[in-house]
């Protein structure tokens, strides 16, 4: 029957570093089977080990298309995780292993006999980062404990009246009493450059700093598994993005003629620096700062992780390191918001689909691009930034049969106020020295301080992210039973959709505080451990006692703001109906990755998915999308205004959104292949600084967008 999952045909792809024989190819672009839907999986079938697992490891995926490129002489000279040494050109490297031998002894000590060093080991996901010889990669990607070799590419970050931007002011005293919705109990885990513990912005009342930890994986004192506590540091973020991306997320006003709070201020924050002085990084320092987060959240009550960067990786989320180690933490019941990127317009001045960033790519964590309120505080003027990075996510990987599939998830999930965002500006210890986004650009610093109360203004995805984020600990001060997936549903369910921008553009649309707020409280407290406990079953009552569903719209500062209702699963599906609240979808655990017709159990320890995946009255809206078309506006380009709620009582099958196959279409779409980027820092809409610089090396971005006073 429809909406039942047959156990015999059922995918438990259980890690996503399991081998998996079989593969599920799909000529269709952006089609997703609508036997998924129902809950009926197709058979993985039994990989090298035995294990049901990864479609994407399959023998094709061993070498990501960036390293090959360079093994085969064609890459650019420029590439940073190529490096010179005494025996000769070494390799920084990620190696991603299905081993049973889960400290990996045998191929560390093959790592070292073959001239190489070992760097860390993760725990987020089975693998090592490497020094290798040049000469002996092709050798190791070919071991039977090996399935993926990436480079060890680099990470930089992404570039935010918020209150009244996101109705954030009219819930304070939501929860009535003494309690302030504001965040507090809920502890932010901020993997950036840095954050400034002791800037003004982010004191508690007592004056004592709510940063609670602050460990550095960037110093060269940091070992495999423990980084350095930076707490003491004279200069703790030099760079000063992550402190800016903090106080967007958690921050309280200073002493100004601007007022600065952020949307979450009572928040707790653990800084988790990974981003060096310049801003860089790369995948095994990015990786490991997750690791120490998830292995930290129960000392700590880490409940969100923001992640304002990311890399221009053209692999599969099957096959991405740094999305595989994302997906653990929200396995782990950590809540995951990442940056869109700030690629949605090239230095041809272009719109570009297809240029989202990784890890935003990943189906499970929340991506959000940029809105731009054009400097007034009525949302119904706001409107999608050119920069902000267009879906569907491009990466893939190559199949059985030696075809290229694009995973073309919908993406972004919803946008946030991402222009010209106000947050705190770092400085030394003594406040005599200004950090370098501050000293490069004097014209984002919008007040010096030498007592720790400077200001900056910037614009990008990497600044709306901690809009996002903030809200999440508004959600979560006020119902701690949700979980990750949850959040998403709730955020998307409750945005507004911005007129004259689609699906691809901006999701769901703007989030939308008041309204989260009033659905997240309708839920019922205890869901999270009843998930975990397996005590819930698909079409379970979700609502609490006593509550109902809350009307479909929002008053903020009076706008009339209505609710979407409708949200994205499956990463293809377009899904409506009240059901998708009151009632248990199997989604809402964190552990099971549910995409087009396949159904992952990301934790081994998790119980395998069996029956329904969603529950009788959820609606599937694709069908009625079309197929898309960017001239009609239909399918995956339809106007998120345009996508209609539907009441239904039964399941309605459909076979997703479709794209035909090809990177350009006969419409002139273009999608970008990969992310190899022609701009830098973007600091105005039309205006691109250090055209040119071409990212094909994976670099990983601190993105700016309009800069002030234009």
């Amino acid at each position: 029957m429809p909406g039942t999952t047959n156990p015999k045909r059922r995918i438990t792809m259980k890690l996503i570093f399991s081998r998996c024989g079989a593969v599920l190819a799909s000529l269709l672009l952006l089609v997703a089977s609508s036997m998924a839907l129902a809950g009926n999986n197709s058979a993985g079938g039994n990989g090298k080990n035995g294990n049901h697992g990864n479609r994407a490891d399959n023998d094709r995926n061993r070498i990501s298309d960036d390293l090959e490129r360079v093994l085969s002489g064609r890459g650019n000279g420029r590439e940073k995780w190529v490096k010179p040494s005494l025996r000769g050109a070494q390799m920084s490297l990620v190696i991603l292993s299905d081993s049973t031998d889960i400290d990996l002894k045998d191929l560390r000590r093959a790592i070292t006999a073959a001239g190489g060093t070992v760097k860390r080991k993760f725990r987020s996901v089975a693998g090592i980062s490497v020094e290798l010889p040049v000469a002996r990669v092709r050798e190791f990607a070919q071991r039977a404990d090996v399935w993926r070799v990436v480079p060890n590419r680099q990470v930089r970050s992404s570039r935010s009246a918020m209150e009244l931007l996101t109705g954030a002011d009219g819930v304070r005293e939501q929860l009535g009493g003494s309690v302030a919705l504001d965040g507090r109990g809920v502890v932010i885990a901020v993997l950036d450059s840095g954050v400034m513990a002791s800037h003004g912005s982010l004191l508690a009342n007592n004056g004592s700093s709510r940063v609670k930890r602050s460990v550095d994986f960037t110093s060269p004192l940091a070992t495999l598994d423990t980084p350095v506590d930076s707490s003491n540091n004279i200069f703790q973020d030099p760079y000063g993005h992550g402190t800016l991306v903090a106080s967007v997320a958690a921050g309280r006003a200073v002493p100004s003629s601007t007022d600065s709070t952020g949307v979450a201020p009572g928040a707790s924050l653990v800084d988790v620096r990974v981003l060096t002085d310049d801003g860089f990084g790369d995948l095994a320092t990015t990786i490991a700062g997750i690791d120490w987060v998830v292995a930290n959240a129960a000392a700590y009550n880490i409940r969100v992780l923001n992640i304002s960067l990311g890399t221009t990786s053209s692999d599969s989320y099957l096959t991405d390191p740094l999305c595989a180690a994302a997906r653990s933490a929200v396995a782990a019941g950590i809540t995951v918001v990442v940056a869109a990127g700030n690629y949605g317009t090239g230095a041809d001045g272009n719109q570009y689909y297809g240029t989202i960033s990784s890890p935003g790519n990943e189906p499970s964590v929340i991506t959000v691009g940029s809105a731009n309120a054009h400097d007034t505080v009525e949302r119904a003027s706001d409107t999608i930034n050119l920069f902000s990075s267009r879906g569907p996510t491009r990466g893939g990987y190559v199949d059985a049969n030696g075809a290229r599939q694009h995973d073309n998830l919908l993406k972004p999930d919803l946008v946030a106020p991402g222009n010209r965002v106000i947050g705190a500006l770092s400085t030394n210890l003594l406040g005599l020295k200004q950090n370098l986004l501050a000293t490069v650009f004097p014209q984002l610093v919008l007040q010096s301080s030498a007592s720790g109360n400077g200001l900056m203004k910037a614009s990008g995805t990497s600044f709306a992210t901690p809009v996002v984020t903030g809200v999440v600990a508004l959600l979560l001060q006020a119902n701690p039973g949700l979980t990750p997936p949850l959040v998403k549903a709730i955020l998307q369910y409750t945005a507004e959709p911005l007129a004259g921008a689609n699906l691809l553009q901006q999701g769901a649309g703007l989030v939308n505080v008041p309204g989260a707020l009033a659905l997240a409280m309708s839920l019922d407290p205890n869901l999270a451990s009843r998930v975990a406990s397996g005590a819930i079953a698909v079409g379970n009552p979700m609502l609490a006692a006593g509550k109902s569903m809350p009307a479909p719209f929002s008053v903020i500062d009076g706008h009339v703001a209505n609710w979407s209702r409708f949200v994205v699963m499956g990463g293809r599906y377009v899904l409506s109906g009240d059901a998708l609240f009151t009632k248990y979808q199997a989604a809402y655990d964190p552990r099971l990755l549910w995409v087009g017709s396949t159904v992952d159990t990301v934790d081994p320890n998790a119980p395998a998915p069996s029956g329904p995946l969603v529950s009788p009255g959820v609606v599937s809206l694709s069908q009625e999308l079309g197929p898309s078309s960017r001239v009609a506006a239909t399918g995956a380009f339809t106007a998120s205004t345009d996508v209609t709620p539907v009441a239904g009582e039964g399941l309605v099958l459909a076979e997703g959104l479709v794209l035909a196959e090809g990177l350009v279409l006969a419409e002139g779409l273009v999608l970008a292949e990969g992310l190899v980027l022609a701009e830098g820092l973007v600091l105005a809409e039309g205006l691109v600084l250090a055209e040119g610089l071409v990212l094909a090396e994976s670099l990983v971005l601190a993105e700016f967008g309009p800069m002030p006073g234009e």
